[in-house]
């Protein structure tokens, strides 16, 4: 009850008369009022330039101005995409791959009311998703005086394709990151245009789950995005880490090769022997066929790289240097992010398997991998197999991410762990008892975070869902507000106070949250940050290698 009272709180009641129509720098917007929540809606909004044609595969464009009033009441089309999810909810009507579009929540359009803004960009492995998601929908938080923003961006093989015949094609000789630069441009887009729908541009807070928690660890080291940050909120994720950390340029382009032979395959005609050939082929190719026939070559996953322009270095090492957006901090994973089977595999949980499994994993880091993660008997077992598939899918990286910045910052980190399992699903089957969750699964903390309880149909959610949701949207909306979780001294607020990751702690987000000690955490995450630098020690100088092969390679036919 308290917490519900709390949340009232933020609500400041909104004028009654609130303006549908807003004034961008590119024309009049006209958008819609829901008269129940009194916040005003604006859908569709364009962003850049449609990425279509020769600007297919090339950085963001700007937008060209409109006459007169343009309606934005619907959701624009989604980025294209293969349907991968079965727990995305989409509301617009098709994909395209002019899908560079932004929405819009709004509760007080007056220019002067200078409210925070979130900016929140979807997850989907940089390879679906998109703005207009039931779960990502902005009214709840709206409704704490907050403007909120979803923004489409390129995916797949038309946002993170790089090939040597697109960055012959530039001038700093890269390719790839399209997507990463859509949302750069959404970002200056809000930070030029927001004023108009009642937010505060030197406020802007950018947040993201999974591949849109990366985004935002990305951003901060983009050197023409991060200066337009305020505070970053990244839940399950970082560009710091596997599995989502870049390829090189040089790894990305040879894979972009595999890409073009599988596209151009059977493609009559010229032989298209030259690289530039083959990208004016693939820029002629309909957006849907160009999908299809890379899908069908078996490339369906893509990464960032580092390119060059967006990235001038690995993103690890800007952090290590502390080139990152100096700002306020809020991050984490959940307690499910992996399941034990995806160690044990086709074994049961016992001690005699699990220590077999990590033989084969660690065959030289057996016995501190043992000690890191111990497995006595079948419950421990499960338990340490459980965190280590967390920790190799979003732990290691998201912990990396709280470690650099708050090595190379003065300003805080506050570091979390969602531990709330989400209940069933509506007319779901009895679930055997070895399958059910363990823990909180991998994106189950999204609607919990943004108040869209209610949102989702999919699940029965109860009492204690509601209250987790109250609990873990109020810190959220104070770290927006205020640049910490606990909010100012002048709060009246009911939470338990969440202390820095320099602390050593982090905030266990459950129906009652509690603090815990993370010391155990950090000789685990410097195993893995000594065993991945030195598996990628090792990937460079193959790569150096197959290099200079192909250069002999080379040489020795010409002569």
């Amino acid at each position: 009850m308290k917490l519900a009272l709390f949340s009232l709180l933020f609500v400041i009641c909104s004028p009654v008369a609130l303006a549908t129509q807003v004034n961008t720098a590119y024309g009049v917007l006209s958008g819609e009022k829901n008269e129940q929540t009194n916040i005003v809606t604006f859908k569709g909004i364009p962003f850049a330039a449609p990425p279509v044609g020769e600007l297919r595969w090339q950085p963001p464009q700007p937008v060209k101005a409109w006459q007169g009033v343009r309606e934005a009441t619907a959701f624009a089309p989604r980025a294209m995409q293969n349907p991968i999810y079965s727990d995305m909810q989409f509301r617009s009507n098709d994909t395209s791959e002019d899908s560079l579009y932004l929405n819009i929540w709004t509760p007080n359009t007056a220019e002067k009311a200078k409210l925070p803004v979130l900016l929140y960009f979807h997850g989907g492995g940089f390879i679906a998703g998109s703005a207009d998601e039931k779960r990502y929908d902005g009214t709840s938080m709206a409704q704490n005086d907050i403007v909120v923003v979803t923004a489409n961006y390129r995916l797949g093989v038309f946002g993170f394709f790089a090939h040597k015949g697109l960055s012959t094609q530039t001038d700093y000789q890269g390719s790839g990151n399209y997507g990463l630069m859509d949302q750069q441009a959404a970002l200056k887009w809000v930070a030029e245009n927001i004023q108009q729908f009642g937010g505060d541009p030197k406020r802007i807070t950018i947040a993201g789950e999974s591949a849109g928690s990366i985004s935002v660890s990305a951003l901060m080291v983009a050197p023409s995005a991060k200066s337009y940050i305020a505070g970053a909120i990244g839940e399950s994720g970082s560009v710091i880490g596997p599995p989502l950390d870049p390829l090189s340029l040089e790894d990305a382009e040879r894979y972009g090769d595999k890409v073009t032979a599988a596209a151009l395959k059977n493609t009559p005609g010229q032989s298209l022997s030259l690289p530039e050939e083959r990208m004016t082929a693939l820029r002629e190719m309909p957006a849907q066929t160009l999908l299809d026939k890379v899908t069908k070559g078996g490339f369906i996953y893509f990464k960032p790289n580092v390119d060059g322009r967006f990235f001038p270095e690995s993103p690890a090492t800007l952090y290590a240097k502390g080139q990152q957006a100096k700002v306020p901090l809020l991050l984490g994973d959940n307690s499910q992010e992996g399941n034990y089977q995806q160690i044990m595999m086709d074994g049961e949980p016992t001690v005699e398997h699990y220590v077999d499994k990590i033989k084969r994993l660690y065959p030289d880091y057996t016995k501190e991998v043992l000690a890191l993660y111990p497995g006595q008997n079948s419950e421990q077992v499960k338990a340490s197999a459980q965190a280590l598939a967390s920790d190799r899918f979003m732990g290691i990286a998201t912990y990396n991410w709280a470690y650099q910045h708050d090595k190379t910052s003065s300003a805080p980190s506050y570091y979390y762990f969602y531990d709330h399992v989400r209940p069933a699903m509506v007319g779901a089957k009895k679930v055997p008892p070895a399958n059910r969750a363990r823990g909180a699964v991998h994106s189950a903390e999204i609607e919990y975070a943004l108040g869209n309880l209610d949102v989702n149909p999919l699940y029965l959610w109860q009492e204690a869902d509601y209250q987790v949701s109250n609990m873990m949207q109020q810190y959220f909306v104070l770290f927006i507000k205020t640049g910490s979780p606990n909010g100012s001294p002048e709060n009246t607020r009911d939470l338990p106070i969440w202390p820095q990751f320099s602390q050593h702690k982090r905030m266990v987000l459950k129906a009652e949250p509690e603090v815990e000690d993370i010391r155990y955490l950090q000789k685990r995450h410097a195993f893995h940050r000594r065993y991945y630098q030195s598996r990628n020690d090792i990937d460079k100088a193959q790569s150096e290698k197959d290099g200079l092969d192909n250069i002999i390679e080379k040489k020795s036919a010409e002569h």
